[in-house]
């Protein structure tokens, strides 16, 4: 049978989802933030919330070289590990002359608050909240069932707000998220897709039936994410900007849909994934219309870097950089789909999970969908531009 494209089905569900009915002229996520600072900042930390993209070392004992979760480790960071690699959120913090450290790691159930505590001048540094797995306000994040800690970014907040009572005029906040919302989305859109096809096929459902049930399941999804993106900028202001924080930067989400791992989906699957990005970036704009915040687009950047590589020093942008059977291998079997959690880029170690002929500064992509350590450092130059932009540093 012919289904309808899904850019068909994803117009009809976006434009169910931002009617505001009859000829009402006002389009939601139109209007732009206001009242945020022009002037720079005298930064005494960084502090990030979000996911694996944010994460500065979460999960490190989830790859101790003799698996008792103990150093030394050679993973830790969704990247391309070695032992001068970082991530965008610190890179950034680098750049102001400032140290971020996990606020918390650990996996499988055991973890230890602001590690870095233990030595007392690093106590303040532990403000990298940021976890893989983690989603906007649900706690069973991708990956919880296998050990992760996947704290929401709900509590991500409330647990600095535990620390330090409030956000200082001199902290930066940045905040990335919602792309493990779009994957749970995106599974339960593609289990309840696969039935209905099936069910077509073999005559149970009509074609029409199975349009609507396409649509009713895509619409599901997107109302979702429209309930995520309203609930972080909730959080925005209700948790940071009325706690006292005036730096604040929110970065849209990622279109997944354009990494290697979105790339390996069929079109219209694609055009499914694309649409959630959209409908969470569309109404966290509308979350965050008059707040005194900053939006930064990182899909402009990721589209650019896709479109015209070597204006970034880069030579692919279309393969991971990680050897899924490397890691396998070296995980003894645990590991089976090449996050690049276990990946590391040290030349000549037996823990080596690159791909023959990978360079972890030449090649954008580590995994299916996280940056290798040259995607990170062109992420946080983007996102420092974009500060001076504003006037901040």
């Amino acid at each position: 049978m012919n289904f309808r494209p899904s850019w068909w089905l994803a117009a009809v569900a976006a434009a169910a989802l931002v009617a505001c009915g009859g000829n009402d002229p006002y389009v939601p996520g139109s209007g732009s933030t206001q009242g945020a600072p022009t002037t720079k900042g005298s930064f005494t930390a960084v502090v990030s919330f979000g996911d694996s993209l944010s994460d500065v070392g979460t999960y490190a004992p989830a790859t101790s070289l003799t698996q008792n979760g103990q150093a030394p480790y050679f993973g830790g960071r969704f990247s391309t590990n070695s032992a001068t690699a970082t991530v965008w959120v610190e890179n950034l913090a680098t750049q102001l002359g400032l140290l971020v450290t996990p606020a918390e790691v650990g996996f499988a159930g055991t973890s230890v608050k602001c590690p870095a505590a233990a030595s007392p001048a690093l106590a303040s540094t532990c403000t990298g909240y940021g976890q893989g797995g983690a989603r906007i306000t649900d706690p069973s994040g991708i990956g919880k069932a296998g050990g992760a800690l996947t704290v929401p970014v709900k509590t991500q907040i409330a647990n600095h707000l535990a620390r330090f009572g409030s956000f200082k005029s001199s902290d930066l906040v940045l905040l990335l998220a919602g792309d493990n919302d779009i994957f749970v989305q995106m599974g339960l859109f593609a289990a309840t897709a696969a039935q209905v096809q099936a069910d077509a096929a073999a005559g149970r459902i009509t074609p029409d039936q199975a349009q609507l049930a396409l649509f009713q399941a895509q619409s599901t999804a997107q109302g979702a994410m429209k309930l995520a993106a309203l609930e972080l900028a909730g959080y925005v202001k209700d948790q940071i900007i009325a706690k006292g924080a005036t730096y604040v930067a929110v970065l849209l989400t990622l279109d997944p849909a354009i990494t290697p791992s979105g790339n390996a989906l069929p079109a219209d699957a694609r055009g499914v994934e694309s649409a959630l990005a959209d409908t969470f970036n569309l109404w966290l704009r509308e979350g965050l219309t008059g707040q005194p915040v900053k939006l930064i687009d990182p899909n402009v950047l990721l589209r650019d870097a896709l479109a015209t590589p070597s204006k970034y020093g880069l030579v692919n942008v279309t393969h991971p950089t990680c050897d899924a059977d490397k890691i396998k291998l070296i995980t003894g079997g645990r590991v089976s789909d090449g996050s690049s959690l276990f990946c590391n880029a040290t030349p000549g170690v037996v823990f080596n999970g690159m791909r023959t002929g990978a360079d972890a500064n030449t090649w954008l992509f580590a995994d299916g969908v996280h940056p290798t350590t040259g995607g990170h450092r062109m992420l946080s130059n983007y996102i420092a531009e974009q500060l001076k932009s504003f006037g901040w540093i």
